[in-house]
């Protein structure tokens, strides 16, 4: 197999004590680490500093969907065992795609009562993954059920409890549908923003509804057999116009987080222009890809093995990322969610 094909070639050594548990104070006082993807080069900053790396002209890219607490703690209906439902996909109104556990306790036909019968679900399918079809019953707004009784899906690896849901939210949320956050948003600040626009640098919304399949782990020895989950995607006329303009104009096209990154790669014709649209996508980027949409990408740290790793190791090659992540880990940058930025330029 051909180098970068092989899963082993995106492992690195994490102590774990270097796995953020909380969210900063001040969200943009993070560590900032700048890596030049044609030299390798690294410098390190602190995140607030990103502006001085953007100039005018250029285009900032953030994904703007919105967590939603989409972790349910339920009971059986008949025996009162504890279930645990997690959101994954709203399929119709109020039939969503889950992933229970324990799975077995689910069987078609199950009832499950949250918040003293405030909500039930009925298992009405089993789907592929052995992820549920759960249809809910309830009166009023579920949206509004939801924030009362669901928590924040935090990632495995977060031992911690989140203190203010806000946390696991980028400050420009809006549209809800994801089941995590797309992280490397969460450094922003709005006065950066506001800073970053004063600058001369358009920022544009573009929407990607994060699944869970973004912290599945990687299984196949070889790469390439690896089957991405498909994830729903918008980008509004507006959005591709102001885009292809700046392009045309050569302003850099900078994503922030993988989410970004991976819709205007999705959303982007062979001759570079970026279209309109609303679907899902399952593009898997890795080592070989030849980027349309963007230049330059701000991202947190990603796990090993991951899909992540595989597509900042697309962007600025393996052993470029490789050795920037090993530089992380001595200096202690803080990994994963709520840790640590990186801007590849």
């Amino acid at each position: 197999m051909s180098d970068g094909m092989k899963l082993e070639d995106y492992y690195y050594d994490l102590p774990q004590e270097q796995i953020a548990q909380d969210p900063l104070e001040d969200r943009a006082s993070s560590k900032l680490m700048l890596l030049d993807k044609n030299t390798g080069e690294i410098e390190h900053k602190i995140f607030s500093d990103v502006i001085d790396e953007l100039n005018s002209g250029d285009c900032l890219v953030i994904n703007d969907t919105k967590v939603i607490p989409a972790r349910l703690i339920g009971s059986k209906e008949d025996t009162g065992a504890a279930i645990e439902v997690l959101l994954l996909k709203r399929k119709e109104n109020s039939t969503w795609e889950t992933l229970v556990k324990p799975g077995k306790k689910a069987r078609v036909g199950a009832r499950i009562v949250f918040g003293d019968g405030l909500l039930t679900g009925e298992v009405v399918d089993v789907v592929e993954d052995g992820n549920r079809l759960i249809r809910f019953e309830y009166d009023g707004v579920f949206e509004q059920i939801l924030d009362q009784l669901g928590e924040m899906p935090l990632p495995p690896y977060i031992t911690h409890k989140l203190k203010d849901k806000n946390r696991y939210q980028t400050v420009y949320a809006k549209n809800e549908g994801s089941a995590a956050a797309p992280t490397a948003g969460l450094h922003f600040t709005g006065e950066l923003l506001n800073k970053i626009e004063e600058k001369g640098i358009k920022i544009v919304r573009v929407t990607l509804h994060v699944g869970l399949g973004t912290f599945r782990p990687v299984k196949v020895e070889n790469v390439l057999e690896h089957h991405m989950h498909s994830e729903y995607i918008h980008v509004t006329k507006e959005a591709a116009d102001t885009i292809n303009e700046i392009k045309k104009n050569g302003g850099r096209i900078i994503a922030v987080g993988t989410t970004s990154c991976r819709t205007l790669e999705s959303a982007t014709d062979e001759n570079g222009v970026v279209q309109p649209v609303s679907k899902e996508t399952d593009i898997f980027i890795y080592p070989g890809y030849q980027f349309k949409a963007i230049d330059g990408l701000i991202t947190n740290f990603h796990l090993p093995e991951s899909t992540l790793l595989m597509l900042v190791s697309a962007l600025a090659g393996r052993e470029h990322i490789l050795n920037a992540y090993k530089i992380a880990v001595e200096e202690k940058y803080r990994f994963f969610s709520f840790g640590d930025a990186m801007f590849i330029h």
